[in-house]
């Protein structure tokens, strides 16, 4: 097999354990940008062969990467892998040079694809850019049932799904057992809901404090945890004092053990905004997720949620909504260790490095 040409905006620091496993299984050379606002980029000294592209922003968020389109005249590189992101004009060029002059070579994206909210111009579009490539790996069934239902061609969508650093996460998993720590912090042995994340306004974090309130109202009591900071921090800082509820503004962390062991013990992650990668996070510690249930204004990883198994959904932005599944789930999931082992099983099937390559190797020709 000739080399593998990768072709992305930039290596993200979650994406270390799946870029590593391709480079070691795969003969790749990398291209990408540079670091893009606030996301951690990886160590380029991970990888084997790395070139650094250079990034043009043309109007809002259509860019263009240098160099790009000249890779399709490398000899070495049959197959192509880009990041598929309809805002770049220089895949567009690959796309467009591939089918005119290089037929017999091979250009597959990963993207997030299809939300189920584009409007008719963007459908035209997308149609267009990934119907010129030769497959797209895609996050989620959500997505491909979207394409599919908007006449995009089935045999060329398949499903990779996301993961964080699985390994060193069952690592952790593996020496974790029940401890005292909220009990001793909150001085009582309710069950505890944790927030994991930046804490911003999207993310609609208000909503767990004022459920809390209400429940309390109701005589049902719950402590809560946001591990993370942001600039909503001082706001839900004085709700909390105005809705008299428990809350633990643990802040930004980025020690796994300590993580691990607060994810672990925890009893429900609530995240009422976008749920993004923060389910693989915790379900991969054994805690269940509620979070919205409009999935066209959801992150593919709510595909890990498994309706009254793996977490729960509510109707978004409904306060009430949210108040009746809080309570619902700790009235009808009492086993514990038998919700843990379920997220378990979802994450260590679906959700890791080894199950992306396995699609990759499947579907790369």
């Amino acid at each position: 097999m000739s080399k593998l040409c990768v072709i992305y905006n930039m290596a993200a620091k979650y994406r270390a354990p799946i870029f590593q496993l391709i480079d070691r299984e795969m003969d790749v050379d990398w291209y990408y940008g540079h670091q893009i606002d606030d996301i951690k980029e990886m160590d380029s000294s991970l990888l084997k062969r790395v070139t650094k592209l250079r990034r043009s922003n043309i109007l809002g968020p259509i860019y263009w990467q240098h160099g790009v389109t000249k890779l399709m005249n490398n000899s070495d590189y049959r197959v192509y892998l880009a990041l598929g992101e309809l805002y770049a004009l220089s895949t567009w060029s690959l796309l467009v040079k591939k089918k005119l002059f290089c037929p017999k070579k091979k250009i597959y994206l990963w993207s997030h694809g299809w939300y189920g909210r584009e409007g008719r111009m963007k459908r035209w579009l997308k149609k267009i850019f990934f119907g010129l490539a030769d497959g797209t790996f895609l996050y989620g069934n959500y997505a491909r049932d979207v394409a599919i239902k908007q006449g995009n061609n089935p045999d060329k969508l398949w499903v990779i799904h996301n993961s964080l650093d699985h390994s060193h996460h069952v690592e952790l998993r593996n020496k974790l057992s029940k401890s005292n720590i909220y009990n001793e912090y909150f001085h009582n042995s309710s069950p505890t809901l944790i927030f994991i994340g930046r804490l911003t306004k999207v993310k609609q974090l208000d909503l767990i404090i004022k459920a809390v309130s209400s429940l309390k109202s109701r005589g049902k009591y719950y402590n809560i945890i946001f591990v993370g900071d942001g600039e909503e921090r001082l706001n839900l800082e004085q709700l909390a004092r105005e809705q008299n509820v428990n809350v633990w503004f643990y802040g930004s962390c980025y020690d796994d053990t300590q993580t691990a062991q607060l994810i672990f013990d925890a009893d429900l992650c609530v995240s009422p905004g976008n749920v993004g990668l923060t389910a693989i996070h915790t379900m991969a510690f054994g805690t269940p997720v509620l979070t919205h249930s409009t999935f066209s204004n959801q992150m593919p990883e709510f595909e890990a949620i498994e309706r009254g198994k793996t977490g729960v959904f509510f109707k978004e932005g409904d306060i009430n909504s949210l108040v009746d599944e809080i309570s619902n789930w700790f009235e009808l999931h009492t086993d514990r260790d038998a919700v843990r082992y379920d997220c378990y099983n979802e994450i260590d099937t679906q959700w890791t490095p080894e199950y992306q390559m396995s699609i990759l190797k499947e579907c790369i020709s």
